[in-house]
């Protein structure tokens, strides 16, 4: 499978799991939902900017949008966060809390070495 068709799948499977919209996660990103569709259906390729605003949103790190095992994502998206009516306000508090446990997580391991 070529890499733009996982990061496809990917960020459909982590958008789907967590209750988003495309409408949500467009607005999140700042660009329209037009544009976040041909990120999902694989006709553009996802920038890294966008990529690494969506990990913080899942609460991954970015390398997991390359990842072809599905459990593994499914795996991650186990503790996924589900809300309705979220607002591109309440997505950048979800992605800042979630890049923060996400830190803090590194930091332990790196301790605990």
């Amino acid at each position: 499978m070529e890499e733009r068709e996982i990061i496809a799948k990917n960020i459909k499977m982590m958008r789907e799991a967590s209750g988003f919209t495309q409408e949500n996660v467009a607005s999140f990103l700042g660009i329209g939902r037009s544009a976040y569709s041909n990120y999902e259906t694989g006709d553009r390729e996802l920038p890294l900017v966008f990529m690494e605003k969506l990990a913080d949103l899942y609460g991954c790190d970015a390398y997991l949008m390359y990842e072809e095992d599905r459990s593994v994502v499914e795996n991650m998206l186990a503790t996924a966060f589900r809300a309705d009516s979220l607002s591109a306000e309440d997505m950048k508090q979800i992605a800042a809390f979630k890049c923060v446990v996400k830190n803090y997580l590194k930091m332990d391991m790196l301790i605990r070495k």
